[in-house]
């Protein structure tokens, strides 16, 4: 079965990375634009991507505190897991991994899922290391973008 994964050293510490994927206001200046509530284990919450017209429901599996956080994603018609995990890298540097596996559709919906990932994690370092909002997702698919 594919997996798609992506990873990105983050030069911040490991508290502040990891709580920028909990927190949706946060979250919202690098990847989705909306998020309806901070990850919380046995949680369903929703993330909207408006400049799409999209959104999913992130059911929160489990969330190690600084270490990792497992969802199940785009259920019940498409469900896959999603994987981030965080390391400490030297002073204040942060290595974050992003797995997804699960795919209906195979390895076409695994490619799509590491570009969309490694688009998450460069947006991620951007806004984090540098305070930018370098609308990757944005720009990622402008023909998509809806009014």
């Amino acid at each position: 079965m594919p997996v798609a994964k992506a990873q990105m050293m983050i030069r911040k510490p490991v508290t502040e990375v990891f709580h920028s994927l909990i927190d949706p206001a946060i979250t919202s200046h690098f990847w989705f634009s909306k998020g309806a509530a901070p990850l919380e284990v046995g949680k369903k919450i929703r993330w909207d991507w408006g400049m799409y017209g999209v959104h999913t429901i992130a059911d929160v599996k489990e969330i190690e505190r600084n270490k990792r956080i497992l969802i199940e994603w785009n259920g019940p018609e498409n469900p896959s897991l999603v994987e981030w995990t965080f390391e400490t890298k030297g002073d204040g540097e942060t290595f974050v991994t992003v797995r997804n596996w699960g795919f209906a559709g195979g390895v076409e919906e695994a490619i799509n899922s590491t570009e969309g990932f490694t688009n998450l994690l460069a947006a991620m370092k951007f806004y984090l290391e540098h305070g930018i909002e370098p609308n990757l997702v944005l720009d990622h698919a402008p023909d998509a973008r809806v009014a």
